[in-house]
């Protein structure tokens, strides 16, 4: 199954990829333009040193002579220790410096200086050339000054600022992406603060979701209103229809079954009185399974929106074992009530609890013989606890765990109609409100012994 992706997780690996573009944006463009800066200032100092040279330029005796200034050189000697080198050139000839000096760019026009990157002596120079006309002659001599100086000290300052901004840009980029997280986070603060007032509602409550969203969850929270209210009529609905289908199966079965016994006993021979019993058997399981099977489907329904209503338990008791009384007196069986005087308070669903003790009970005059004795018990303590033991057939060595769980009977019950959702529906009421349902041994021997377990709520 593919693991769902994180909206947080998105929104900060992009905000965080932004923050690394522009990074690298800000170390790239700081690098060019101080690195233009840097090459634009050594430009600037050769070309004043190759000018201060060039006016140093005489014309004596219709020669061109030149006292080299001290200071013409002394400027570019401050920057790393680069070497220096001059050369000045009249009328193509070399007057004084270096005479492999390279020029490849010489300058067209006066104080028009030229600059270009070289190769001299194994070291990559930079070379700023003046031309200077000196009126040696009837028409003046042009001369061509030019200074060079190699690029070490332009390549440390280029690593120093790249060094620098690249420092900057990774702190530029562990703020932006902090501040990533945190915008992150604050962007989908509003879907966690709905996310919360959702997930803090019981199961029953389906009304519509008025948390404050921002104007993009609008949707989202209008889809989700209009879920929970179809969700809410068609759980409405299927209420209804459980409560009709108990009531339209449970009617008929009960008429045929009344009709069957009433042509038993008309009939005369063996054969159409086995016919009529088998088929008053089959209207009696038919029967219990479709009521139990009825009652499982409104526990399950009415446990995901389990009422808290305030019960009186010993009022609940006596209200079931007066329905059950006309089938207990029909096998000739005393329902013992062994109840406190005063009431037992309880807040709870009290449809379930009576599916429950109705099942319980139920199950408990099914399986006693004639003429026996059912103890109906509540104890109250740390605990609620509502017994009910027979003297029945017990659970027959079974595994007592197995018979919660749903269509499983005893061993020793298969000539007693049943359909083995008695016992389930009791431990799904019981486990709804918290509780749990414990299978035992009567205590007064042959029997079994049912307690539903219930915590204070």
């Amino acid at each position: 199954m593919k693991q769902p992706t994180s909206i947080r997780k998105r929104l900060f690996y992009q905000l965080a990829a932004v923050a690394a573009v522009l990074s690298l944006a800000f170390v790239l463009v700081v690098r060019g333009v101080a690195s233009q800066a840097a090459e634009g200032t050594q430009d600037d100092i050769l070309a004043a040193s190759a000018t201060a040279i060039a006016d140093s330029l005489t014309s004596e005796d219709g020669e061109v002579t030149l006292e080299l200034p001290y200071s013409a050189l002394s400027m570019l000697g401050t920057i790393n220790e680069d070497r220096v080198f001059y050369r000045v050139m009249v009328q193509g000839e070399t007057l004084t410096g270096y005479t492999d000096l390279p020029v490849t760019r010489s300058p067209r026009r006066l104080d028009t200086p030229t600059f270009s990157t070289e190769m001299y002596r194994g070291d990559e120079v930079r070379v700023a050339s003046v031309l200077r006309r000196v009126a040696n002659t009837a028409t003046g001599s042009e001369v061509v000054v030019s200074v060079a100086q190699t690029r070490s000290g332009l390549a440390a300052i280029s690593r120093s600022i790249t060094i620098t901004a690249t420092g900057v840009g990774l702190l530029f980029f562990l703020l932006a992406t902090t501040l990533s997280l945190l915008a992150a986070n604050s962007a989908l603060r509003p879907l966690r603060r709905m996310t919360g007032a959702v997930t803090r509602r019981g199961p029953s409550d389906l009304r519509p979701v008025t948390a404050e969203a921002p104007k993009e969850l609008v949707p989202l929270v209008d889809a989700l209103n209009s879920f929970m209210g179809r969700l809410r009529a068609s759980l409405s609905r299927t209420e209804d229809l459980i409560s009709e289908a108990a009531h339209r199966v449970r009617t008929p079965l009960a008429t045929v079954r009344t009709q069957a016994e009433v042509t038993h006993r008309k009939l005369n021979k063996p054969e159409h009185k086995k016919a009529i019993r088998d088929m008053i058997r089959a209207i009696d399981e038919s029967s219990r399974s479709a009521g139990q099977i009825l009652d499982h489907a409104m526990v399950t329904f009415r446990a995901d929106s389990l009422a808290l209503d305030p019960l009186d338990l010993i009022a609940l008791i006596n209200e079931t074992c007066d329905r059950l009384a006309p089938t207990a007196d029909l096998k000739d069986i005393a329902l013992l009530r062994e109840l406190p005087d005063s009431s037992v308070p309880f807040n709870g669903d009290g449809i379930m609890l009576q599916a429950a003790l109705h099942n319980i009970l139920d199950n408990a005059i099914k399986y006693s013989p004639e003429d026996s004795d059912i103890a109906v018990r509540i104890a109250s303590g740390a605990e609620l606890r509502v017994s009910i033991a027979d003297q029945g057939r017990g659970f027959g060595g079974m595994d007592l765990k197995d018979l919660t769980t749903r269509y499983s009977r005893g061993t020793n019950v298969g000539d007693v109609v049943g359909s083995g959702l008695g016992l389930t529906i009791a431990d799904e009421v019981a486990r709804a409100h918290g509780g749990r349902l414990e299978l035992s041994q009567s205590k007064e021997g042959q029997g079994a012994c049912v307690s539903l377990i219930l915590p204070y709520v």
